[in-house]
Order: structure tokens, then sequence, then C-alpha cells
């Protein structure tokens, strides 16, 4: 049985609850910290560094370009504990970023004019000026993606969000391991297959994924230890599934290479499979995705404001490159741009196959 819960000031209150996933933080694992996740795959032999895999295709040192996506995370509370979650995100977490922060992120996203903003978390409408984010930066000219698990806005306090979503033209990326509920219960938690059919249904009477405008693209990642399959392909399977199933429409489907982090290394670990995994990635390392990788014109925000090259960086404890602008409070897109960007064994999952991004398949 999944769960729902409701935030108030002082505590979340959950209206049904069985087996609930404990974050790695909570239970004390060696994964919780981004210094236990970077020694554990440093333990790793592999047949090449990323550095040497980098400087075999003519791209080494990477370096960002000019930045166009603002990516903020606004903490790692969630309604949710996803067995794969890169995030560690989940009821039993606290952090949410706090108002100074969110402050200097809108004055930062107005002042450089940058195009895109891209919320995500965590679930980030959990977050207590969600709503504010999207509204100011809506006004401030900036396309805003809110990356969504879709069962949070079911929740009893956050169910005037999608009408305000729509109301700004946020573009909906929409989390969903797979078209059939056993595949996604597995990954997400009992019943929440069938809550995500229920939000989607909800998201599409208001105009979304229907031709209007209003954007409404899924992500699906591997169940299990497999690289995704063709991007275009799939995408043509799952639009045909998920009209004649559910009479679902969506826009677009992206596929997401699970990353050897967090909470999926420890699956990885608890199966003894990290090796052949990310061995897998090795051998798959393709020089068209390196070159197309997100970081490159994506600037990640932590909750506590420290940028990072991207989410992945940010949940190992990577921040950008200490030459330049370290907090979103000393930001200049200036010295951002064309800053080296770190790197290091969880990069080949960007890169290999057809390549992995926020946006899905890269080349």
């Amino acid at each position: 049985m999944a769960y729902r819960c409701s935030i108030t000031s002082t505590s979340w209150g959950c209206s049904r609850v069985s087996r609930i996933l404990r974050t790695l933080q909570k239970r004390g694992s060696s994964l919780a910290t981004g210094a236990g996740q970077r020694s554990r795959l440093a333990a790793i032999p592999t047949a090449r560094s990323f550095e040497r895999a980098l400087g075999d295709a003519g791209l080494w040192p990477l370096r960002s370009l000019v930045l166009d996506i603002l990516q903020i995370n606004l903490g790692k509370r969630c309604n949710q504990t996803c067995k794969h979650c890169h995030v560690d995100a989940g009821p039993d977490r606290t952090e949410v970023m706090p108002r100074e922060v969110v402050e200097a992120v809108l004055a930062f996203l107005e002042r450089a004019r940058i195009p895109t903003l891209d919320i995500t978390g965590g679930a980030p409408e959990l977050h207590p000026d969600f709503r504010e984010i999207v509204v100011r930066a809506a006004n401030a000219g900036a396309h805003v993606m809110h990356r969504c698990n879709l069962t949070a806005v079911l929740l009893p306090n956050y169910r005037d969000i999608p009408a305000l979503l729509a109301a700004h033209r946020v573009e909906i990326v929409a989390s969903l391991p797979y078209f059939q509920g056993r595949e996604t219960d597995a990954q997400r938690g009992d019943g929440v297959f069938d809550e995500s059919i229920e939000s989607l249904r909800w998201l599409n009477s208001l105009g979304y994924g229907r031709g209007t405008g209003l954007a409404l693209n899924l992500v699906t990642n591997p169940v299990g230890t497999y690289l995704p399959g063709n991007q275009a392909a799939l995408e043509v399977r799952w639009k045909g599934e998920m009209r004649r199933r559910y009479g679902i429409e969506f826009d677009r489907l992206y596929t997401i290479t699970n990353m050897p982090i967090s909470r999926f290394l420890e699956f990885l670990d608890d199966r003894e499979q990290t090796e052949e995994y990310l061995t897998r990635l090795v051998n798959a390392f393709n020089p068209a995705a390196a070159a197309g990788v997100m970081c490159r014109g994506t600037l990640s925000v932590g909750y506590d404001g420290t940028l990072y090259d991207c989410d992945f960086n940010q949940m190992l404890d990577l921040p950008v490159d200490g030459r330049g602008p370290r907090t979103i409070f000393d930001a200049d897109v200036a010295l951002l741009e064309g800053r080296e960007i770190l790197v290091g064994p969880h990069c080949f999952g960007c890169t290999a196959g057809a390549g992995s991004s926020c946006g899905g398949a890269v080349a």
C-alpha cells in the first residue's frame, strides 16, 4: 500500500502507511554522504577513468558553455521513498531551501536573465515557498519547469498546485518508471502507480499534454541494471499504451539512466552488481553523448545555496570548481561560464549509449 502524507508547520500527517523504506540517512548508511558514495565508487576497478575517456574523445577538460538552465533543488523532503532515488529523499528528511537562498536564486535568475528555471527536489511542491517561486520566476520571463512525482499534488494541502502550474504555463516533467503498475510500484511503493494515473488524468483535464502548449513530459528509467532503450521508439510505444490503457496523453518521453549513486548504489551493492553495472556504463561510453551532457549548460543550486555542475554532483558533495563563485550569493555568469566541470566515475551514467540528462537522451 502506498502512503499519503500532508505537512503541517510541525509534522507530517499520513493517512495510509504500510512498509515505509527509510532513507540512507535515517539508517545511518555509509552511502548517506557524498564522501561515502565517492569512496565506494573509487574502489571499483574500471577499464579507464572518466577523465581518460574524455581525453580520448578530445573533450578534456570538460567545460561549461552558455548558461541557459538554472536548476534548483528545493530540498530532500518527499512523500515517497523510491528505491532508486539519487537524492535519498523521503518523508524522514527535513532539509528545505531557506528563505534567504530562495531570494538569492530569484534575484540571480532575473539579474542574469537565465531563460529556464528547472525546479526539482525531493518533491519540490512540498516547499512552503514553491507557489511563490513559480509565480515570481514566470513573471520575470523565465520558462519554468517543475519535476513532479505525480503523487504529491494529490495530498490535501497541495491540490491547488496543478491549476497554478497551468495558469503560469509551467512545463511539467513527471516521473513514471513504467506504463504498468507492477514495475512502477516495485520501484516507488505499492499503490503509487494508480495515484500517478489519477494525477495524469487530472493534468490532462487542465489541458496538459493535449496540444494546448501546456507541456507534459514523462520520465522513465529502467527498473533494473539495464541501459534505457531507444527513446524515440519507446515514446511511440508509451503514447500508444498510455492512450489505450488509461486514456492519457502526453508530449514527450524522456529516458534516463539509473545513476550509480545513493539508493541505486545501495541497490547494486545489495545484489553484488555494482562492478558489473559500472563496467556496462564504461563500455557504453559515447563521445557524442559526452559532448552534449547537461552540465555544460546547467547550473545546479543546492538547498543551502551551494553551486554544483549538476544535481548528481550535488548529491556527491562535489561543488563547482573552487576558482570561481561557490554559492548563489556570489554567483556571476561571466565567472561561471567556461568553468571546468568536476567529473568522476558516476559521469559514465550520463554518457552511456544515447546518453542521459534531465531532458532524456542527448545523442
